[in-house]
Formats: C-alpha cells, structure tokens, sequence
C-alpha cells in the first residue's frame, strides 16, 4: 500500500541551496504524500512520486502534472532519468525496472531480469553514459533476506553482482565518472540498522573492496553525488533507527571532499525525503521533502 499522510499533516517540497544551507518551499500539499525528487538534467523541472504514480513539477512554477506510464503497476519511490533526461526508469510494485520515455512515445520496457522468486529489483542510479543501471536486489529465501548491489544494462542483459554477501545494502548510485558505486550498509558494525556510506570500483575498474566514508553514530543512507563528483549529500537518521523508516526527525548532510560533515537541513522525514539522485545539474541545489505535522495552511 503507498504511504499516506497523517492528519494535520504535509508534504512540502523544498529547495536547499548547498552552500548557504538556505531552505525555499516549492511546493505544498496536504493531499498528496510526495516522495523522491529527481532533478531534470537541464534543470527545468522536478520529477516525484505519490500514490504510486509519477508526477512533474516545474522547478519555478507548474504543476504537479502526472506522467503517464503507460498501464505499469504501481511504482514506488525508487526513480530515475536518463542523462539526457528523455528516459525514466522506475521500480515497479510488481518487484521489476520499467524504461519510460517521457514524452509518451511508445509502450513501457521491462529491463529487469527474472531471477526468481521472491527477488525484487529497487533502482537508484543510472550511470553517467546512459548504459548501465545500479539497483538493490533483495532475495527473499528460507525466512531470510539478503539485498545486495546488483548492475544491469539499461538496454537489456545479464545482471552483475558487485556485493554477495549478509549485509544489507541499499541505495546504490554511481559516481560522475561511472568508476565507482556508492552505497549504504550495515557492514561495518555488529549493531543491526546501523548503515554508514560506502563506495566500490564497477567491475571495469580495479578490484577492491568496499571502502567506508562515514564513520559515526548516525545511521546514514542514500549517498547522492554533486555533479563534480566531489560532494555527497545525503540523510543521516538518528541514532538506533533500523531501516529507514518515515515520519522521524533526520538531518540531510554534506560529505565534503576534505572528510568534513555539514548539516543542510533538519526535516520531518526519512522515507521519501531524498531517496533517489536530487542534485541539480549545476551542483549548487538539492530538492528534498519534508512531511511537518500540524503545519499551518500556506
């Protein structure tokens, strides 16, 4: 079931200049429960989803205007745009990826694979040159549950595991120079639900293990980064959270080149506040959702 909002609650849309950490209100609802922005890549627009569907904000004034996915169930809030911003690619409820072309043209592509029950496929990045896709795959087996960092070509084939292993991982996305995957994940500590971020070489690259970043007693998902590859925002949930839950007092931070940690923004959120890939293409912006409670009408 899609996630709702509680009484007296919105979901507000927000802007965060990264460098000033100034905060400007997009837009506002007490209807709808929006989740996930992704920044268009000529920086135009803003893509999100609620209900299960996918809609389309301008960045200054518009919308939301929903886009048509041509008949796919439900999707959830793992979204992305190709690099040239005509393709979304969405994670279904059905546990598979789907390629839409934005402008309406043609029928929805199945990209991912079978491969077998109980795995489900959870997108988060595209890389750089359009060809490849990183998604979480999550196998359900023997009353156990195992997701991993999984590769797949955007045009269709063979899957590539980079992670196989007990520990959960989640929000895979890749560097600007299509070298690395970041990721979060449990792998570093004995305390279950405390993820930090991590990175690992694509297979094309020199072999290594992960390599940890963050190293504090925050539960930190969802590494994004800017488009220089030199920044990392990302949501850091207080301390004992397991998951990544909704409706919890998180701060949306910045990993900066030299190892130093900013807070951008304090929010009511988590679950669908900065799941997917948010910067704009300029590096200077990231969108992000906010659910205030008891929050006075706008």
């Amino acid at each position: 079931m899609p996630r709702e909002l509680l009484p007296g609650q919105r979901a507000e849309l927000l802007i965060v200049d990264v460098d000033s950490a100034t905060v400007a209100l997009r837009h506002a609802t007490d209807t709808l429960l929006i989740e996930a922005p992704n920044w268009s890549p000529d920086g135009r627009a803003l893509i999100v989803n609620s209900a299960g569907r996918l809609f389309v904000l301008g960045v200054e004034a518009g919308g939301p205007d929903e886009i048509d996915l041509g008949g796919i169930a439900g999707i959830n809030n793992d979204h992305v745009l190709s690099p040239d911003g005509r393709t979304v690619y969405v994670s279904s409820d059905d546990g598979h990826i789907y390629a839409v072309a934005l402008d309406g043209s043609g029928r929805p592509r199945r990209v991912s694979n079978d491969n077998g029950e109980g795995f489900r496929h959870y997108l988060h990045g595209v890389s750089p040159d359009g060809r490849m896709l990183a998604y979480i795959g999550v196998e359900s087996a023997g009353g156990t549950v195992r997701a991993n960092v999984w590769l797949l070509p955007s045009a269709g084939g063979a899957d590539i595991q980079l992670t196989n292993d007990r520990f959960p991982d989640d929000g895979a996305e890749f560097s600007p120079d299509g070298r690395w995957v970041y990721f979060n994940s449990e792998r570093a500590s004995a305390t279950p639900g405390h993820a930090q971020l991590f990175r690992m070489p694509v297979p094309q690259a020199p072999q290594a293990g992960p390599e940890q970043l963050t190293f504090d007693e925050r539960v930190n998902w969802f590494p994004h980064l800017s488009p220089d590859g030199i920044r990392i925002a990302y949501v850091s949930f207080p301390p004992g959270t397991v998951g990544h839950p909704g409706n919890v007092e998180v701060l949306v931070r910045l990993l900066e080149a030299d190892g130093t940690i900013r807070d951008l923004a304090r929010v009511r959120g988590g679950q669908g506040t900065m799941n997917v890939p948010s910067w704009d293409p300029t590096g200077r912006k990231i969108a992000i959702v906010a659910y205030p409670l008891d929050a006075p009408p706008r």
